[in-house]
Parts: C-alpha cells; structure tokens; sequence
C-alpha cells in the first residue's frame, strides 16, 4: 500500500501471515483468517466464523478494539468499483436492520473488491 493511498484513507491487502502473527490470539479453535486489510493504523480481517475490526484509537495508538460481527448479523452489502479517475474502490456493509451502513470502508486499486464480495457474500449467504 503507498503512502498517497493511506494518506487518503485506502485500505490495502495484508497477508494471512502477517495478519496470523498479528492476531492469532483472537481466534477460536478452528477458525481461520481469509482476507484482511489495513488502513492505515485499523485493520479488518475476514475470518471463517466472523469479521473482525481492529481499531488503534488515540495518538498512540496504544488502546485498541477489537470489534467482532457475525456473519450472521450481516442483512446486507454493497461494493462499488473503482472508476477511472476514482483511486479507490468501496465496502459498504450493514448490521442488522440498520438503515444506514454500520461499516464503509475504501480500497485502494490495488484490492480485488470482487474477492472482497466473494468472501462476505460465502459467509453472509452460504
């Protein structure tokens, strides 16, 4: 991910590894990390039982939730591609009955959003 994209709020893929090393303590038996992305100082990562948001709050950076949401309370989402002369590419994602999304997110080129939808719409549907 380049400085530009994360200056400007863009998420780019991280490794399951490095995600695995990471955060390897939040996950049950039997769970398993399949995407994640940081942005900037937050990540969020697609597991096979939840998706999990990592927010590193303050100046710091030292406090940090872990937000957790079933795939199950997922009603429902939307990805937007990238244009032209857009950078960035969206997630859009609501919680329960919300009216508005619960959780917006932007990509930067470099993140297949298509891969992004395939693996919520697995979870959310399947």
């Amino acid at each position: 991910m380049g400085i530009f994209s994360a200056i400007l709020g863009n998420a780019g893929t991280v490794s399951q590894e490095q995600l695995a090393k990471q955060y390897d303590q939040l996950l049950i038996e039997g769970e398993q990390i399949e995407l994640g992305f940081k942005l900037i100082r937050d990540t969020f990562i697609f597991t096979t039982k939840r998706l999990i948001l990592v927010d590193k709050q303050g100046i710091t950076g030292s406090k940090t939730e872990y937000k957790s949401i079933s795939y199950k309370s997922i009603s429902r989402f939307s990805i937007e591609t990238a244009g032209t002369f857009d950078l960035d590419a969206e997630l859009k994602i609501w919680v329960s009955s919300e009216l508005n999304p619960s959780i917006i997110k932007q990509f930067n080129k470099s993140v297949n959003v298509y891969e992004v939808q395939k693996v919520l719409a697995h979870h959310v549907l399947g």
